[in-house]
């Protein structure tokens, strides 16, 4: 069983999304959040279900997809899982890696 952590970078971008949908629709907002982080919580008997994006000597960083969102994360070997951010779908992640 994994365990998972949240950078700091990763939850400032979850309350980011919830605050942009929050503008217009605040239960919209809750809804995208709290699937967002039940979605995570799949990693922790499921680490390795997200895409590989790339390795690194740390682990690998993989990507999980809800809805319009990726989710990217490193999968340390030891079963520790980062979150490392929550990106729209329309982002270029390359930018942040």
């Amino acid at each position: 069983m994994a365990e998972i952590k949240w950078t700091n970078e990763a939850v400032v971008w979850l309350e980011d999304i919830h605050k942009y949908i929050a503008n217009d629709n605040p239960v919209a907002a809750n809804r995208v959040a709290e699937g967002i982080y039940n979605k995570v919580q799949v990693l922790i008997d499921f680490p390795e279900i997200g895409y590989l994006y790339r390795s690194e000597p740390e682990g690998d960083i993989r990507v999980l997809l809800y809805g319009h969102y990726r989710i990217a994360y490193l999968y340390k070997k030891n079963t520790v899982i980062e979150i490392l951010g929550v990106f729209h779908g329309a982002l270029d992640m390359e930018r942040y890696f």
